[in-house]
């Protein structure tokens, strides 16, 4: 809390990268944007100096699979399909929930594949992922 200097924040950004206390991206070169305000114009504040923080990072994708895991287990004992079936958008036609396993499996491919270096090139043969087969054990991407 207090006043704070934008060299502070760099310096201590710039230790951060140093002393290699987090796993960047090797593709992106602008891991960290900071932007400091003095007084935020939406939320009042006793303090002199608030903070937010908006990260994206491939960890997500771990509870995307683990999602995508419940959900095989649920559809492999069709349970509470029945209610879905009793609303005429759905009938007999599941197929809105297919296509969602779809999408959120290409997700995950797709924020696996982006921690390797060669997330650059992943996707651009045509389909989301085209050219990329997946990682060991180790987390290594194969391609």
């Amino acid at each position: 809390q207090g006043e704070v200097e934008p060299t502070q924040v760099h310096k201590s950004l710039q230790r951060i990268r140093e002393k290699n206390m987090v796993n960047f991206i090797e593709w992106g070169p602008a891991s960290i944007q900071v932007a400091l305000s003095r007084k935020s114009p939406y939320v009042q504040s006793l303090n002199r100096v608030s903070g937010l923080m908006m990260a994206n990072h491939t960890s997500i994708r771990h509870l995307f699979n683990r999602t995508l895991t419940q959900y095989d287990k649920l559809m492999k004992k069709k349970a509470f399909l029945d209610n879905y079936q009793r609303h005429p958008i759905f009938g007999d036609d599941l197929s809105e929930f297919k296509d969602s396993h779809e999408i959120l499996t290409s997700l995950t491919e797709e924020y696996k594949a982006c921690e390797g270096p060669d997330y650059v090139h992943w996707g651009i043969d045509g389909g989301s992922s085209a050219g990329y087969a997946g990682s060991d054990a180790t987390g290594t991407v194969r391609v």
